[in-house]
């Protein structure tokens, strides 16, 4: 039986990353609410490194629309300022000296529907990594027929992958629609 865990334990674990990978993907997509995730893909240089804005600075949301970054340095003002701009986030920052403000404006129809086919598609790559995965165990339990695997071991094993597979299917497609009522609530 350990044989079989061979094939499907990988499978299992490159699924359950597909599955991550996705909810991280779908926490930056921007909403319409202020959410401070949005912010984790963009970088700032901090004496000579790449470092990410929570970081360098305090990040928080004192309400739906607003998100608020207090820099730990003087300095840093500047260096945030122009990585939110230059970044793919589509919000100018506001600075009043004291703290940079983000404010998020309400979605457009148009917009949402993009989101909405963006997120989509982000859910769509997930599903293909997590069929190649269970298409690398089966391929890997029909070998294991040749090389001595009884083959109703390797066909109770594949209904395993598929059972596993059909899981993170599932996980998928609750994120997916999860995101969608989200991006689609005004």
């Amino acid at each position: 039986m350990n044989d079989i865990n061979t094939y499907i334990n990988p499978a299992q674990e490159k699924m359950e990353m597909a599955v991550e990978y996705l909810d991280e993907t779908l926490a930056r997509i921007r909403a319409g609410k202020a959410n401070p995730k949005i912010l984790d893909g963009i970088r700032v240089d901090y004496y000579g490194s790449a470092a990410p804005i929570s970081n360098v600075a305090n990040v928080a949301v004192p309400d739906a629309r607003t998100i608020v970054i207090t820099p730990w340095e003087k300095s840093m003002f500047k260096e945030i300022e122009k990585a939110i701009i230059n970044s793919e986030v589509g919000i100018t920052p506001e600075n009043n000296g004291e703290v940079i403000r983000l404010t998020i404006p309400p979605l457009t129809e148009d917009r949402r529907k993009a989101l909405v086919k963006q997120c989509k598609g982000e859910a769509e790559q997930a599903k293909i990594s997590v069929r190649n995965a269970r298409r690398d165990a089966i391929e890997g339990l029909k070998k294991a027929i040749k090389n001595g695997m009884p083959e109703d071991v390797e066909k109770d094993a594949e209904a395993k992958v598929q059972k596993i597979h059909d899981n993170f299917m599932k996980k998928i497609d609750e994120l997916f629609a999860a995101k969608e009522k989200e991006i689609l609530t005004v």
